[in-house]
C-alpha cells in the first residue's frame, strides 16, 4: 500500500516535515514546484535532497509514518468498516496526485498494517489510553495554499497504487473546550528491531526487505553502537536483536564476534529477545547459543549471493521469520531453526508461527501430503473476521510451500486477469506490475476455459494455441513440465484461479492435496465475508 488518507485528518505532508524540523517551509515550497514541473518523475524526497540537501531517508521515513498513522487511525473507529483492495492508479485514484499527499512509494504490506493496527489498539486499551489518534500538527498557511482545491470539501478516503481504503469514519463529537495538547516526540512503537551485521550489502538488503514488511528497524555495523542504542531504549519498548554470528570481536580479532556480543547482552539484558543469523552454520556455536537460551539461528545468504534472486528470496524468508518472532514477543514459544543443513525448514517455522506446539503436532503414519502440517494453522487464520482481502495473500503464501512459482488470476465476465504472484521474474518491470497487466479472454481455448467450466483442479501442460503461448511468454518463457490450476469457488462459480508450476526446474508439481483443501476453504471464507458485508450494508440501510 502506497497512499492513504481519511477525511478526519488534514492531509499535508509538508506540515509534518516542518513540525519534525526536517525541512523549512521555503524548502518545501521550492521542492513542490520541482516535483510538479517534472510531471511526477521526481519525488518530493528527491527534490529536497537534490536542491536543499535534506536526507532522503528522513523524508521517506516520515512518509511511511504518515501512511501508517492514517491506517492505524481506522482501528479507533467505533463503527464503520474499511478494507484493502488491489488496483491501479487509474482505477482507484479519485483526485489528482499532489507532492504533499501522504505517499510512501516503496509500499507497505496490508497484512502487516492490519495486524499492527490491531495490536496497537489492544495495547492502548490495555493501558487505559484513548484509541483516538490526535493530529496536533499546526496548519501552515503557505503550505495549505499549495494543496489543490484548498476550499473544497475534504477528500474521500482512498489509498492508491496496490490498495484501496474506503468507507466513512463516524462523526466526531466536538470538544467542549479547546485543549492544547503538549508538544510530544513521535510515539514509539511497543517493539523495536535492532540488526547488527558487519556486512554493508547485507544490511542494505535487509533494510529494504524489512521496509516491505512495514517494520521499523535500526542497523549497526559494530557492537558498541548497538549497545549504546539498546541502553537508551525507552521503558515499555520491547526490543528484539538480530545478531550476525560471523563478525570480528570487540577487539578486532577472531570471527565469532556475534557470540561474544550475545554473551555480553545476556549478562546485561537477560530478557532481551535475540535471533542469531549466519551464512556459515557452526554446530559448536549453535550449541553455545542454545545454552544461552536462544533457539533462533537463521541462515542468511552468503555475501556473494545477497544480490542474486536466490539471495533476495532467502533474505525475504529470513525477514518473515523475524517478523513472526517480533509479533510473538509475549509468547514463550520460540521459533526453532534446524541448522544441520544448508537450508532452514520454513514449513516448521510456519507451523510454530501459527501456534502448533510439538505436543500438538503428531506426524501421520506413512506418506503425507506436503503442506498438511501447515493446514491447521492456515485454516484457523482463514476464520479471522478481520482478514478481508488477505485471503488471496494467504493462498499465495500456502502455494509457496509446494511450488516454485504461482499467479492468482481473478475471473471476470469476459476475461481472466492477473492479480498477484510469487516467484515470477522479469527484467523489464516489476513482476507484480507485469502480472496485473495480463488479461486472457474467456472462451478462446486457453487452459483456463475447461477449469472455469468444470470447476475442478486441472494438472496439465500448456498447449500451443495463441493464449497459452501468451501466458507462457508473459511469465518469462520456458515450458513447465506440468501446470497446476486450482479454482477458488464462491457462490457457485469460479471467482479466482491459482496457477502454479516449478520453473525454472523441469519437474512436475508434487502432491497438492493440502492446497486443494485450502482453496476450497478459501472460497467458503470469501463467500462468508461477502455475506457479512451485505448484511452490514442492509442493516445500515
Amino acid at each position: 500500500m502506497t497512499r492513504a488518507c481519511v477525511d478526519t485528518r488534514r492531509e499535508n505532508f509538508g506540515e509534518m516535515l516542518v513540525a519534525r524540523e526536517v525541512a523549512s517551509v521555503e524548502a518545501i515550497c521550492d521542492a513542490v514546484q520541482v516535483v510538479l514541473a517534472s510531471d511526477g518523475e521526481t519525488s518530493l524526497a528527491q527534490a529536497l535532497a537534490e536542491k536543499r540537501g535534506v536526507a532522503q531517508e528522513k523524508v521517506d521515513g516520515l512518509a511511511k509514518e504518515a501512511v501508517e498513522g492514517v491506517v492505524y487511525s481506522f482501528f479507533a473507529w467505533e463503527e464503520g468498516t474499511f478494507s484493502f483492495a488491489l488496483g491501479e492508479d487509474a482505477e482507484l485514484e479519485e483526485g489528482p496526485f499532489h507532492p504533499l499527499h501522504f505517499v510512501f512509494a516503496p509500499g507497505l504490506n496490508p497484512q502487516w498494517l492490519a495486524m499492527e493496527g490491531s495490536r496497537i489498539l489492544d495495547e492502548k486499551r490495555h493501558r487505559g489510553e484513548s484509541p483516538d489518534v490526535v493530529d496536533d500538527t499546526p496548519p501552515i498557511e503557505a503550505l495549505q495554499a499549495l494543496m489543490p482545491g484548498k476550499a473544497a470539501a475534504p477528500p474521500a478516503p482512498v489509498a492508491q497504487e496496490s490498495s484501496e481504503v474506503s468507507e466513512t469514519a463516524p462523526p466526531q463529537a466536538a470538544p467542549e473546550a479547546p485543549v492544547e495538547p503538549p508538544a510530544e516526540a513521535p510515539a514509539e512503537t511497543s517493539s523495536r528491531l535492532y540488526v547488527i551485521d558487519d556486512d554493508e550489502v547485507t544490511r542494505g538488503s535487509l533494510a529494504e526487505v524489512f521496509d516491505q514488511f512495514g517494520v521499523h528497524s535500526e542497523f549497526f555495523a559494530e557492537a558498541p553502537a548497538f549497545l549504546e542504542a539498546l541502553a537508551q531504549t525507552s521503558a515499555g519498548v520491547q526490543p528484539i536483536a538480530v545478531i550476525d554470528l560471523i563478525m570480528p570481536r570487540a577487539d578486532g580479532s577472531g570471527i565469532l564476534g556475534g557470540l561474544e556480543l550475545l554473551e555480553n547482552v545476556r549478562q546485561a539484558y537477560p530478557e532481551l529477545a535475540v535471533v542469531i543469523i549466519s551464512d556459515h552454520p557452526n554446530p559448536e556455536a549453535a550449541e553455545k547459543i542454545r545454552a544461552m537460551g536462544v533457539a533462533d539461528l537463521l541462515l542468511k545468504p552468503k555475501k556473494s549471493e545477497v544480490r542474486t534472486p536466490e539471495g533476495q528470496e532467502a533474505l525475504s524468508d529470513l525477514a518473515a521469520t523475524v517478523v513472526a518472532r517480533l509479533q510473538s514477543l509475549s509468547s514463550p514459544e520460540l521459533v526453532e531453526k534446524r541448522v544441520g543443513s544448508d537450508m532452514f525448514n520454513l514449513g516448521e517455522e510456519m507451523r510454530l508461527e501459527f501456534g502448533d506446539t510439538d505436543a500438538d503436532f503428531v506426524p501421520a503414519r506413512g506418506p503425507q501430503s506436503p503442506g498438511l502440517h501447515l493446514l491447521r494453522g492456515m485454516l484457523a487464520e482463514l476464520q479471522n473476521p478481520a482478514l478481508g482481502g488477505g485471503i488471496i495473500l494467504l493462498v499465495l503464501r500456502f502455494a509457496s510451500e509446494l511450488m516454485n512459482r504461482a499467479v492468482i488470476f481473478v475471473v471476470k465476465d469476459d476475461a481472466v486477469a492477473g492479480l498477484g504472484q510469487f516467484g515470477i521474474e522479469s527484467n523489464e518491470e516489476p513482476a507484480d506490475v507485469l502480472v496485473r497487466k495480463m488479461s486472457i479472454p474467456r472462451d478462446t481455448g486457453s487452459v483456463f476455459d475447461r477449469l472455469i467450466e468444470e470447476m475442478c483442479v486441472q494438472r496439465l501442460k500448456l498447449g500451443d494455441n495463441e493464449w497459452d503461448n501468451y501466458l507462457r511468454s508473459q511469465l518469462g518463457g520456458g515450458d513447465p513440465a506440468e501446470v497446476f490450476l486450482g479454482p477458488i469457488i464462491s457462490e457457485g462459480k469460479v471467482v479466482a484461479v491459482l496457477y502454479g508450476d516449478n520453473l525454472p526446474e523441469a519437474t512436475p508439481v508434487g502432491d497438492t492435496e493440502s492446497l486443494e483443501i485450502f482453496l476450497s476453504q478459501a472460497g467458503i471464507a470469501m463467500e462468508k465475508a461477502l455475506l457479512e458485508r451485505r448484511l452490514r450494508v442492509k442493516s445500515d440501510d
